[in-house]
């Protein structure tokens, strides 16, 4: 089994000459030959499904590639013993290597790792799901062979598409892709299918680039960091799962904003400003998307009790203002501050830190009326353009205040 690369996510330009097994049964170390082609397959809880992949992908890739590839499975400590599986398999399929992680979650640096212990020119990833036709390998292949620098395998070309995904799911993945148009427009538009996770590189496209991809679409890490020149894209359907649940949750199309949104940044100055700062950008989207929710749990609370109740408008602003910061609080501190906060779970301190957030957010919404008024009456600027910049400030101050006053470790026994 190999050993799971750590520190920074760089594939090195030089890649291993050879590599040293250990056999589990003989404790023996054995030599094999050096491929040219790489695959790596990311795996969790893929145990029904993974023997049958492997064979698969064996029988397709011995037809042309017999001897010039190597499979490598990165598992990320499966439950259900995916990684047990495939190192069964090794014993028979002398170009097949497992990774086992233990400690690094995450589709997107499982792919690194496995391209840091990969020891082909030319590196692929694929689906452990079956959701990727493997016989889309030959043509990805094909493409690299005649010089390309990326090959991608695209929903949105000829002979591509999907195959009985809902409405809501097509909507969720065009939506998410017109997102990467709007806010990386030179990286995104250079493929038809930047949510694909089927696709190869060369490895000196990518060699000795820091990369920190966040969540599942390793795709848009590559583009955007990498030297890529050439583009290939090859169709394919998209298939659903034959075992197993779909692993793909909201977290994950958060994640996909923030890796946007992270991307965007270190590609202008701005962004490099903003990286010698130190400024936690991530925290800060998860901040952000809390005080969205808040926008709408406060829009609704005032419809329902000043619409349909009939109360005072007064007091049910009021009343909704103070249940959005109570949702705000809730997700902020179970999810944007939670590496904080789980420091200190007693109810004093969660008292505490929620008196502490709502003084807080008492004096942005001062300090927002009082930039509105300066904005509007002092500089003649638009109202809305006023209102919207003196958002964002408040929104930037309520962070960073609570970053700094609240959600902190003051007391570790």
């Amino acid at each position: 089994m190999l050993t799971a690369s750590t520190g920074g996510l760089v594939v090195p330009a030089i890649a291993p000459s050879a590599i040293s097994t250990e056999d589990s049964a003989t404790s023996e170390l054995t030599v094999t030959g050096v491929p040219f082609f790489s695959l790596i397959i990311p795996t969790y809880n893929e145990g029904q499904s993974i023997k049958a992949l492997v064979e698969i992908l064996t029988q397709q890739l011995d037809r042309e590639w017999a001897g010039r590839y190597e499979l490598i499975v990165v598992d990320d400590d499966s439950p259900d013993g995916t990684w047990a599986i495939a190192l069964n398999l090794t014993e028979t399929l002398p170009h097949l290597r497992v990774l086992r992680r233990c400690t690094e979650k995450g589709l997107s640096t499982a792919v690194v790792r496995g391209w840091q212990a990969a020891r082909g020119e030319i590196l692929g990833v694929i689906d452990g799901d079956l959701q990727h036709p493997p016989e889309t390998l030959l043509a990805l292949l094909d493409q690299m062979e005649r010089g390309a620098d990326l090959a991608v395998a695209s929903r949105h070309v000829e002979g591509g598409g999907v195959s009985t995904w809902s409405l809501m799911r097509r909507f969720l993945s065009r939506g998410a892709q017109v997102m990467g148009l709007l806010l990386l427009p030179s990286v995104v538009s250079r493929v038809s299918d930047p949510m694909s996770g089927y696709f190869m590189v060369r490895r000196q496209a990518i060699a000795e680039r820091p990369l920190n991809p966040l969540g599942y679409k390793i795709l848009i890490e590559v583009l955007g960091r990498g030297d890529i020149k050439t583009i290939a894209e090859v169709g394919y359907v998209f298939q659903e799962r034959q075992d197993g649940e779909s692993k793909v949750t909201w977290r994950h199309y958060l994640e996909y904003l923030q890796h946007l949104v992270r991307l965007r940044l270190s590609r202008d100055r701005l962004g490099r400003f903003v990286g010698r700062l130190n400024f936690p950008v991530n925290r800060f989207l998860k901040f952000g998307v809390v005080g969205g929710s808040g926008v709408f749990v406060d829009m609704a609370i005032l419809y329902l009790l000043h619409g349909v109740m009939g109360l005072g408008l007064t007091r049910s602003a009021i009343a909704a203002a103070e249940v959005a910061i109570v949702n705000n609080f809730i997700w902020n501190d179970i999810w944007t501050f939670r590496d904080l906060s789980r420091e200190q779970r007693d109810r004093q301190r969660v008292f505490k830190r929620f008196l502490k957030f709502n003084l807080i957010c008492l004096a942005g919404l001062i300090l927002k009326v009082l930039l509105l008024n300066l904005l509007f009456n002092l500089f003649g600027m638009n109202a809305y353009l006023a209102n919207l910049l003196a958002i964002a400030a408040v929104t930037l101050w309520n962070f960073w205040v609570n970053l700094k006053l609240n959600w902190r470790v003051t007391q570790v026994k």
